[in-house]
């Protein structure tokens, strides 16, 4: 079962950032909630701040602003959105 050290957080390409631009946006306001992964999900964060953690355990990856991060299908955790967030999305 993939884990929170699964989780791919990095600058996006310019070229990626273009394609990310295409693809739908998720807001979401201040909050925390428990995600489980049934597909990989990419996305580049334009606003807000996330904390997300292993359920069960206790790492932990924080991202905001300008990353790209890929969520590993299969995984389970608890996402802690510290300041609102706005994000293009896309699962596969």
């Amino acid at each position: 079962m993939p884990t929170i050290k699964d989780v791919i957080v990095r600058k996006p390409t310019e070229a990626e950032i273009k394609e990310c631009k295409t693809w739908p946006i998720w807001t979401c306001d201040i909050s925390t909630f428990d995600w489980d992964y049934t597909q990989t999900e990419t996305c580049l964060i334009l606003e807000g701040k996330v904390t997300v953690k292993d359920r069960p355990g206790s790492s932990s990856v924080s991202f905001g602003p300008g990353n790209l991060v890929i969520f590993p299908n299969g995984l389970k955790c608890t996402w802690q959105v510290s300041e609102a967030v706005r994000k293009h999305y896309k699962f596969e």
